[in-house]
């Protein structure tokens, strides 16, 4: 007996690899030292303030992976995946530095692995990331023939006195809604369950209200923030320098991932503030209301597992509102004004 006969081609793992080699080059730079293919990527952190501090998050896409399955559609995942690590970062001011990536599946299709790792390679590439290096796992038996589970890990790096950790929020502080573009990467073992055994919906139906068929909607890409973030970071508040720290215009940032909007801002709120979110203070995209129709799902699971069209969240002073303000609109970036910070248990209060 071969390992082929087992399940697993080694031949196909080569051909694939090759490709994913030309792909991560594409994301190399000057700090890269070896070529993807190594028992371990090397990057050199030469360049580097001494006061650098590494930050590094790993995720996955979850069973959004069960659309593009269903779709044939596998180009889009990889990006999804990136920009969700890149996002975790940069809430504490961080900038991508490299990333790693796993891919396992059931039976190894080169043109499937090419096809999410094409959309690793070209996040990287937009979000200044290298790719540098990374697995490729063929389990015959424990994933389905035609399906594949992908994560990642990446590392950043910010000056110790740069780190955004929501310290110095404090009451009265004012909250900002960024627009997500879609579900992103969470929510949807709720969503498939809600819209499609629930609602009887297709993915290849034309949903009048999305604007497309439900299958696009699905898979919108997980949106990148980190063009946005860094001018409002790089923005010095003007009492910045007598508070003792070069500190830009963000006291806290949050990305609205698994656990939604009553989740994730606990995560980065001092003891003793909480934060009050107005319902209806922006416009709740139509998937969302899809779901909760389709599904019967109640207002406290929707706001505790989807965005609902937040995809991120900014906490400023009253003060450097306008400041603020003026960097999305010369950005084009749509925002609302969405909450308060309140003295209380640390928390979420809906108002």
């Amino acid at each position: 007996m071969r390992y082929e006969d087992a399940g697993v081609n080694i031949d196909a793992a080569n051909r694939a690899k090759r490709r994913i080699k030309q792909l991560a080059r594409g994301t190399f730079n000057s700090r890269v030292l070896r070529d993807v293919g190594a028992f371990g990527g090397f990057f050199a952190l030469s360049g580097l303030p001494r006061d650098a501090v590494l930050v590094s998050s790993v995720d996955g896409v979850g069973t959004k992976l069960k659309i593009a399955f269903a779709m044939g559609r596998h180009s889009t995942v990889g990006a999804d995946l990136v920009n969700h690590c890149v996002n975790d970062i940069a809430v504490h001011g961080a900038a991508p530095l490299f990333f790693l990536d796993y891919l396992a599946t059931g039976r190894l299709k080169p043109e499937v692995v090419t096809e999410v790792v094409s959309g690793i390679a070209r996040a990287c590439r937009e979000t200044g990331c290298a790719l540098v290096g990374g697995e490729t796992a063929e389990m015959p038996g424990f994933y389905p023939d035609e399906e594949y589970d992908v994560a990642g890990c990446i590392v950043g790096w910010v000056r110790r006195s740069r780190i955004i950790d929501g310290n110095g929020i404090r009451a009265g502080d004012v909250v900002l809604g960024l627009p997500s573009a879609g579900l992103h990467t969470n929510g949807y073992s709720l969503a498939r369950r809600a819209l499609l055994e629930e609602g009887g919906l297709r993915l290849d139906q034309l949903i009048p209200e999305l604007g497309r068929t439900l299958g696009e909607e699905l898979l919108a890409p997980h949106r990148c923030y980190s063009e946005l973030i860094a001018p409002l970071l790089r923005t010095v508040r003007s009492n910045g320098a007598r508070e003792g720290r070069r500190t830009g215009l963000l006291k806290g940032i949050v990305h609205i991932t698994g656990g939604g909007l009553t989740e994730n801002p606990p995560r980065i709120l001092p003891t003793g503030c909480r934060m009050e979110i107005q319902l209806g203070s922006w416009p709740v995209p139509p998937i969302f209301e899809l779901i909760a129709r389709s599904g019967r799902v109640p207002q406290d699971d929707m706001l505790r597992t989807f965005n609902m069209g937040v995809g991120m969240m900014l906490v400023v002073r009253e003060r450097d509102l306008d400041a603020v303000s003026r960097v999305l609109r010369r950005h084009r970036e749509p925002f609302w004004q969405i909450g308060r910070i309140a003295q209380g248990r640390r928390g979420v209060k809906y108002v």
